[in-house]
């Protein structure tokens, strides 16, 4: 079923300017429905955030969207993850992406790519060298190599604005690394990187620790996880978070933990020149051995938005908050409280039960009132 969009949705916001951002994720939308969208946003002058993921608009829908963005000159963040990409719809993307500097943040994740060629890192590449307004840039999933990870270090070399660049969940490798590598000893502006889930190893791991220590380097945050890296690649990382002046933020979870290396985490942690709010391990002692455990935390999907800022807003924070506040409850009642069972949407308490039984289910503000 192709689900039909109302024009009525967005053109008529250009007398009210209300519709700031339009949310349609997970709304079977598909070229005809794009087709609709995409003319409505030609004359609209108000939208500034359009998220349509997960909705299968394939190359015909990429299309429109390509001949809209050439027209449109407001629209700032423009999400189109788990659309059924195909090369020809991303090669449109980009090419209308050369002329477009006013979108900030655009996510192209998991097209349906199979040529082995990557023509469409040479595009993407390209507009990278001229598009001097993108900030944020999502390319996980999208099945590229080393060929394309060098195609691609090719074009950010010659940009000058782009701060985000997401590439996790591809097959970039030592050879791949290399160059993006050579890439931060360069930029002034990338600030944020995600390679996670790809497979470096130990040998990438120490090109981009020299891309990192590098004096001059700018990068605030990098994600590493689960890369097949061993003691000698994460050490090396852990020495480049020392050398480096702006590296604060270093994800590693999924790798070769071993005993040197969470001995040299846990001191980064402890000193704060890693703190836990900043990485995705926490570390602890078994008979008086270190080791360390996942945590919480990670690289944050979305910095740039329609606002074009990197802060995290004031939802997220109050989240973080009233999560902290429950931790903080649940601490309390783990060393206090009678638990006789825990059952969905009721909490009944008894004198000894475990904190990872409490912790498995929702329990609402209204919950902890009955019980303190």
């Amino acid at each position: 079923m192709d689900v039909v969009v109302n024009p009525s949705v967005v053109t008529e916001q250009d007398d009210s300017s209300s519709l700031r951002s339009l949310d349609l994720v997970f709304n079977d939308i598909r070229g005809d429905g794009t087709e609709v969208l995409a003319k409505s946003l030609q004359s609209n002058s108000a939208l500034l955030s359009l998220r349509l993921s997960n909705n299968k608009i394939e190359r015909r829908g990429a299309m429109h969207l390509a001949s809209m963005l050439q027209v449109n000159s407001t629209l700032r963040e423009l999400e189109l993850a788990d659309c059924d990409l195909d090369a020809q719809g991303v090669i449109a993307l980009a090419v209308a992406l050369r002329s477009n500097e006013t979108l900030v943040s655009v996510d192209l994740s998991r097209a349906l790519l199979f040529s082995l060629q990557e023509e469409w890192a040479v595009h993407v590449s390209e507009m990278l060298a001229v598009n001097g307004g993108l900030l944020e840039l999502h390319l996980g999933k999208m099945g590229m190599s080393d060929a394309g990870m060098e195609r691609l270090s090719a074009g950010l070399r010659l940009n000058g604005s782009l701060r985000y660049l997401d590439l996790r969940c591809n097959r970039v490798t030592r050879d791949g690394v290399r160059h993006l590598a050579e890439l931060l000893k360069l930029s002034r502006t990338l600030e944020v990187v995600d390679l996670s889930f790809n497979r470096i190893e130990d040998e990438g791991a120490g090109y981009l620790s020299e891309g990192v220590a590098w004096p001059g380097c700018v990068l605030r945050e990098l994600s590493v996880s689960s890369n097949h890296m061993g003691t000698e690649g994460l050490l090396s990382l852990a020495q480049a978070v020392r050398a480096s002046t702006t590296l604060s933020h270093l994800y590693i979870w999924g790798n070769r933990l071993e005993e040197p290396v969470c001995q040299v985490f846990a001191e980064m942690i402890a000193s704060g020149r890693l703190p836990p709010d900043r990485t995705d391990v926490s570390a602890y002692e078994v008979d008086g051995r270190t080791f360390l455990a996942e945590a919480f935390p990670g690289l944050r999907r979305r910095r740039f938005g329609a606002d074009g800022d990197s802060s995290p807003s004031e939802a997220s924070i109050c989240c973080r908050d009233q999560t902290c506040e429950l931790n903080n409850h649940l601490k309390r009642l783990y060393r206090r409280l009678e638990v006789t069972s825990v059952s969905e949407g009721q909490l009944k308490v008894n004198s000894r039960f475990k904190m990872s039984y409490l912790t498995r289910w929702f329990i609402t503000s209204e919950d902890l009132n009955r019980v303190t």
